[in-house]
């Protein structure tokens, strides 16, 4: 999916929200904002968002002299979660669709996007998130390839939304125990995305294999992620692709039994998926 015009003002206007979250001086945050905006004039349509906010991220983390823009809110994001977890939990164990509330749950989760427009509420989404119905709903498909998958590989996307995907590989394992699970993050520190360090504090090195995939994207660009990961991705039985980012770099893939969960929250992607702002998806290709 190639950057659209809206995609730009987005992208400048992140560099406010760079500001805000580090306590920049007004010198730093005239830097962020005029430096982003100058790179705006050269982005190239014939890229996708995640591959345009790499380089952008890249150069405000030069001029914050920060490598990791939103470590204090990410771990903020996933004390959040967790707090949320004995809950989910027990609304696991009485449920008499485990995959469909874990699916859910990991749904739920794609709230914590702090490259979006739209702000959050984790605890009044979880609630909403039941009684609401997937607008793209390939739910069905997706669990009877689950079903026959021997392996199966987790896209991860936003810090705290992680706390929730392990909960999603768990139910995955319960209910397909022989299947090999793998979970991948981003290569460095972009955006809010999960990384091996929040990967590993959550414990997803014990519950399934933790992959690397060395992109430096807010989003699985393929082409600059290392050969494992390429060849992961293109073997296993089943992609479980999490969030706008994984969508927007992944939605032409060639490849099948790609699932796409998130939720909308750009009108550049709900045009993508003819859906509307707020809808929660479940898509193959």
């Amino acid at each position: 999916m190639l950057i659209d015009k809206e995609c730009v003002a987005c992208i400048i206007n992140q560099s406010v929200k760079v500001a805000n979250a580090i306590g920049a001086d007004e010198d730093v945050k005239d830097a962020l904002f005029s430096e982003v905006t100058q790179m705006s004039k050269d982005f190239s349509f014939s890229h996708n968002p995640p591959e345009i906010a790499a380089d952008v991220y890249e150069k405000m983390a030069e001029i914050a002299n920060k490598s990791d823009l939103y470590d204090e809110i990410k771990e903020l994001s996933t004390k959040k979660a967790e707090a949320l977890v004995p809950a989910l939990r027990e609304k696991l164990n009485n449920s008499s669709d485990k995959l469909l509330t874990a699916t859910k749950i990991a749904v739920a989760g794609n709230v914590i996007d702090l490259a979006a427009a739209v702000e959050f509420d984790l605890e009044e989404e979880l609630v909403k998130v039941f009684d609401t119905a997937f607008a793209q709903n390939d739910f069905k498909v997706m669990k009877e390839e689950l079903k026959k998958a021997n392996t199966i590989l987790v896209i991860g996307d936003n810090v705290g939304e992680h706390i929730f995907d392990y909960l999603f590989i768990q139910t995955l394992k319960e209910l397909n125990p022989d299947a090999e699970y793998s979970y991948m993050v981003r290569g460095n520190p972009i955006i809010n995305d999960v990384t091996m360090k929040e990967a590993k504090e959550a414990g997803f090195d014990k519950l399934c294999r933790l992959v690397d995939s060395g992109v430096n994207t807010p989003g699985f660009a393929y082409t600059r992620a290392n050969e494992f990961s390429q060849n992961l991705f293109d073997n296993v039985d089943v992609v479980i692709s999490k969030g706008m980012g994984n969508y927007e770099c992944l939605n032409e893939s060639k490849r099948k039994n790609i699932f796409f969960l998130l939720k909308v929250k750009c009108d550049v992607v709900a045009n993508s998926l003819k859906k509307k702002l707020g809808n929660i998806i479940c898509k193959s290709i």
